[in-house]
């Protein structure tokens, strides 16, 4: 397996007051609601201000120290990682869920920002013009890419990435966790990441957006997920990391000669929009 890295980088606005707990065994937990506005180029290569809410934690004494420091519109830095759970629900259905843990938060100005630095949203909220939404893994794919077509013709591949964590806990001994981060890669570079296979090692470089639809009890869900917008193939290297399943290309090309042809891909319906902001979970 690829030796893992897991990066975060946001700068947005709190949309409202930190919420501090504290876990039976006296560690602080603080939450933090972040928003800002990303420029995304669009398919029709227009540029476009999409909205991102996300939630990040922060832990012990840094809690303790950010909470008096933070309130509802206040802009923040937050570097940390992406942190993967998985649970079983009241019912024993499995769930899941991609966080943000910060190792660390600076409270920011507006800047050398002109005009009005935020924007209100539907709730009233503080949402940051020019936000920071960035986001590098490298991992190992769990199961080979998917390439599908919009109904409008635009290509989205998906995949997962396994991204392993080595960490020492409290006691002195050394940890592995794994991090699953769904991706999704859209047109020129969908087609072009349709190759990747099971156990295939990239490195990821994009922005964390949130997906949504409606179950069928009726319930709106959302799931975090790694829009890329960079994606590069890993080979084996000095720093032992992971080894590439792809046929190079010698060999694609003899597949070719052979007359082997790729499954078509079918069309997939997908709400490239955000969730309407009445509708967040927060």
């Amino acid at each position: 397996m690829a030796r893992g890295l897991n990066s975060v980088q946001l700068i947005g606005t709190l949309t409202q007051a930190p919420d501090m707990k504290y876990t039976a065994g006296g560690l602080a937990i603080l939450e933090l609601n972040l928003a800002g506005n990303d420029h995304v180029v669009g398919s029709d290569g227009q540029l476009r201000e999409l909205a991102w809410y996300h939630r990040v934690s922060v832990f012990g004494k840094q809690a303790e120290y950010l909470v008096d420091q933070l309130a509802a519109g206040t802009p923040v830095f937050v570097e940390g990682r992406l942190n993967y759970r998985a649970w079983e629900d009241a019912s024993g259905q499995k769930r899941s869920a991609l966080g943000i843990n910060a190792v660390r938060v600076d409270v920011l100005t507006h800047g050398p920002r002109k005009g009005e630095p935020t924007v209100l949203d539907a709730r009233g909220q503080e949402r940051l013009k020019n936000a920071l939404n960035h986001v590098t893994i490298i991992g190992n794919l769990i199961r080979d890419a998917e390439l599908r077509y919009t109904p409008s013709g635009d290509a989205v591949t998906r995949f997962v990435v396994a991204v392993n964590e080595q960490y020492r806990d409290r006691s002195g001994q050394d940890q592995e966790s794994v991090h699953f981060v769904e991706v999704n890669v859209w047109r020129e570079l969908a087609e072009s990441c349709a190759e990747l296979a099971k156990g295939d090692p990239v490195l990821v470089i994009g922005r964390l957006v949130k997906d949504n639809w409606t179950d069928k009890d009726g319930n709106r869900q959302y799931k975090d997920k790694l829009e890329g917008s960079r994606v590069e193939y890993l080979t084996r290297g000095p720093g032992g990391g992971g080894a590439s399943t792809r046929p190079q290309p010698a060999q694609q090309a003899v597949g070719a000669q052979r007359g082997q042809q790729s499954r078509p891909s079918p069309a997939l319906d997908i709400d490239e929009e955000f969730p309407p902001e009445e509708d967040l979970p927060f």
